[in-house]
């Protein structure tokens, strides 16, 4: 499996330092948080985007793709009803689309909870045609610079529209793009009711990007969740994308999730394998 890690988790160290741990701790790969970078993308010169590129690269890193792509922004929406909204939203993932590729990444992960919210009284259905309108907006900008576009189901405490893998299928099936997939994360599928290894069997044709993570909102292997089927089923479908980790819990400490995490997950694939 190819390992990588969500950098917010290093906000505030140098960006050559990130890469320096992270690579020593045994990751293939980096997942970035834009908002760690600058507060709009185009703020990111492509003299600084070159350099992280380089630095990354010069550690034997992979910048996999962004996530966190509508977080600390504000006047952006993915389901408002105002179609300059919608537009704003659209030129801004736009945005975050030219530095994905210009770092050398492959996928943006669309969870946002707060920016894709539905109005009240707004139906799900009037959420898929608004969602559908912004990211057809985009589509043609990731075919352009090889980019992926993957809707991340989360929980009814985050947000109120797609909780499900079945219902972010229903707007990949919409769009009926191939730059635009599904994203499983660990923790947001446990409530789901349905076991891990069964959503990840049914939706692996779509499935493009996995965050590993826990209900308790740390690492994998550091909460209850039982790892062994999970990494059953992703070697069983032949899943080739990043197993990413992101925590939402750094209470401890960045390197000791990040080496605590990748030492679990392989243990996990040599024990499984």
């Amino acid at each position: 499996m190819k390992y990588a890690i969500c950098q917010e988790l290093f906000e505030g160290w140098d960006w050559a330092d990130q890469c320096r741990f992270i690579a020593a701790t045994g990751y293939g790969g980096i997942e970035v948080a834009p908002f760690t970078l600058a507060s709009h993308p185009r703020e990111i010169s492509a003299d600084r985007r070159q350099q992280l590129r380089y630095e990354a690269d010069s550690y034997g890193l992979q910048i996999v793709g962004l996530h966190w792509l509508l977080a600390k922004t504000q006047g952006l929406h993915l389901t408002s009803p105002d179609a300059a909204v919608r537009q704003r939203t659209a030129e801004y993932l736009r945005d975050l689309t030219h530095l994905c590729g210009d770092l050398g990444g492959e996928v943006m992960v669309f969870g946002s909870p707060f920016q894709r919210n539905l109005a009240e009284g707004m139906s799900f259905s009037e959420g898929l045609d608004y969602a559908g309108d912004v990211f057809v907006q985009v589509l043609p900008t990731c075919a352009e610079r090889d980019v992926t576009i993957c809707m991340e189901p989360l929980t009814t405490k985050e947000t109120n529209f797609i909780n499900t893998c079945a219902q972010a299928m229903e707007l990949i099936r919409r769009l009926n793009h191939p730059r635009f997939e599904l994203h499983q994360d660990v923790k947001a599928m446990l409530p789901e009711g349905i076991p891990l290894p069964d959503l990840i069997r049914e939706y692996s044709a779509h499935t493009k990007h996995f965050h590993v993570n826990d209900s308790n909102l740390l690492g994998p292997g550091m909460g209850e969740t039982d790892y062994h089927p999970i990494v059953a089923a992703l070697l069983e479908t032949d899943y080739a994308g990043w197993v990413s980790v992101e925590v939402f819990d750094y209470s401890p400490g960045a390197e000791h999730i990040a080496r605590e995490s990748i030492n679990f997950m392989r243990r996990m694939e040599a024990e499984v394998g």
